[in-house]
């Protein structure tokens, strides 16, 4: 078994466990911006940020269809919400799985999030760097793109 496919299974393994402590349920009522969502938890709104990843931002180039497929994936469903830590504004970043997926690593999947090395620092990380080569490969979403702007690089053009 490769090892990018025991760290996936084993992931999934703990994602069908019941629920620890660190992790908690709630239902996915909208998607807060290109890498976070918000999510419904004992009736208060709690914005969640995509562990992991960065998606391309509005106004840059497949930041539309990350946003839909986001909203195809999760909104309206119940999730699991696995907290890995929080970032700069203390906004929770967590692993989201629904229909046992994990949003995190389908974005990356299908072409439509990089792997944001510079806070990715989980075992599964180099799992989805497998993941984004791939679709790099085989040019899906934004890496049909000939020269794709990470959304980091993005930001800094747009604050200048």
């Amino acid at each position: 078994m490769s090892k990018s496919k025991f760290l996936f299974l084993s992931l999934l393994s703990v994602l069908l466990l019941p629920c620890p402590a660190w992790a908690w349920s709630g239902k996915v009522v909208g998607v807060a911006n290109d890498n976070s969502i918000t999510v419904l938890r004992d009736e208060k709104q709690v914005k969640i940020l995509l562990y992991g990843i960065d998606c391309p931002e509005d106004g840059q180039a497949f930041g539309k269809e990350a946003r839909q497929f986001i909203s195809d994936m999760v909104v309206g469903k119940i999730v699991e919400v696995h907290r890995m830590g929080s970032d700069r504004y203390r906004q929770p970043s967590a692993l989201v799985a629904a229909d046992k997926m994990l949003l995190n690593e389908e974005l990356v999947k299908a072409g439509l999030a990089w792997v944001y090395v510079y806070y990715c620092s989980e075992p599964i990380c180099e799992s989805w760097k497998n993941f984004q080569l791939r679709a790099k490969l085989d040019k899906q979403g934004l890496w049909s793109d000939p020269n794709p702007i990470p959304p980091w690089e993005f930001r800094r053009k747009k604050r200048k």
